[in-house]
């Protein structure tokens, strides 16, 4: 599966990635593998669901990674009343050319925020249904072009129902990933109860790489060499899940490709030109939980994930690993 990644521009993203963590480290404490994990869906040219309590640093965490980035940022704050249009823009007829002219929303980012995602009603959630899947929004008959790279980091608190509108499959199914923030450890903890408190806007960071930078970093990522063993091990994990009991279906085709792409972008991450088993085991949970649900119902969500969760390391630590 594709040819080996030059070398040479493996050393340079690998080097380029490391100067983007370190950047997101500065206001990001102990949390190396979730920031990692962000890169990693970034390069796979995917959107990302944080999801997890408030004030755990959800929405420092995107802008972080848009800000070690020389790229456009915009922060949507969903609401119940939010309309499409105040997502994709709208067309708005100007006096002085006579015509209707296309007023672009704030969805023309490259890194858009998508606040509390889960407050705003269907019909606005599903505003974001073409351009994730697109990069591309549809305006009364007419194609509108986002920037590239492009990628909505949307964030959700998983125990709050009240006033909410759960993401129907269609629409987690656009995440590439979905990662938890979790409480940091106490030395960290600490370490932020030290600093002054800042709004996420006020965070002070110079970008370290470029937009082109992160174009052709997603197109080497696309090039890391995936053996045919590995991409059977992908297919076996992908079929179990949907023999499991636990689970009402299992992964979809488009899954197990989200499964591979993103062990291909671990792997350049971690300045490899090749993928082994361990990033296809270690990309397993945030690429293909969000996508799996219960065949018993239950009330408690963060159980419900952490039960899916049990279920699917089952799975992987059962699949043979290729030698």
């Amino acid at each position: 599966m594709s040819d080996f990644a030059p070398a040479a521009e493996v050393s340079s993203a690998r080097a380029a990635l490391e100067r983007m963590k370190t950047n997101m480290r500065q206001t990001i404490k102990g949390k190396d593998d979730v920031i990692e994990q962000t890169i990693v869906c970034l390069l796979a040219g995917g959107h990302l669901l944080i999801e997890d309590l408030p004030g755990v640093g959800k929405t420092t965490l995107a802008y972080s990674l848009a800000r070690s980035m020389d790229c456009t940022f915009s922060r949507i704050q969903f609401t119940s009343d939010l309309l499409p249009t105040d997502v994709t823009g709208v067309s708005i007829y100007d006096e002085h050319v006579k015509e209707f002219v296309f007023k672009p929303g704030p969805v023309f980012a490259n890194i858009v925020l998508a606040d509390e995602i889960n407050r705003a009603t269907p019909k606005t959630q599903s505003a974001l249904l073409e351009v994730m899947d697109r990069s591309k929004i549809t305006v009364d008959g007419e194609a509108h072009t986002v920037g590239l790279p492009f990628m909505v980091v949307a964030t959700q608190n998983p125990v709050d129902y009240e006033g909410t509108f759960p993401l129907p499959e269609s629409q987690m199914d656009r995440f590439l990933m979905r990662l938890p923030m979790g409480y940091p450890q106490a030395d960290d903890e600490l370490e932020i109860l030290r600093a002054p408190r800042l709004s996420y806007d006020a965070i002070a960071l110079n970008p370290v790489v470029t937009r082109s930078d992160v174009l052709k970093m997603q197109a080497l990522a696309g090039h890391v060499f995936v053996e045919e063993s590995v991409l059977d091990y992908v297919l076996k994990i992908v079929t179990a899940t949907r023999t499991e009991a636990e689970f009402k279906a299992g992964i979809s085709v488009r899954g197990g490709l989200s499964l591979r792409v993103a062990a291909q972008a671990r792997a350049l991450v971690r300045g490899r030109d090749f993928v082994i088993p361990e990033d296809v085991q270690e990309m397993s949970g945030p690429v293909l939980t969000h996508r799996l649900t219960l065949a018993r119902q239950t009330s408690d969500a963060l159980e419900e994930r952490r039960t899916v969760l049990a279920a699917l390391r089952h799975i992987v630590a059962a699949v043979p690993v290729p030698e």
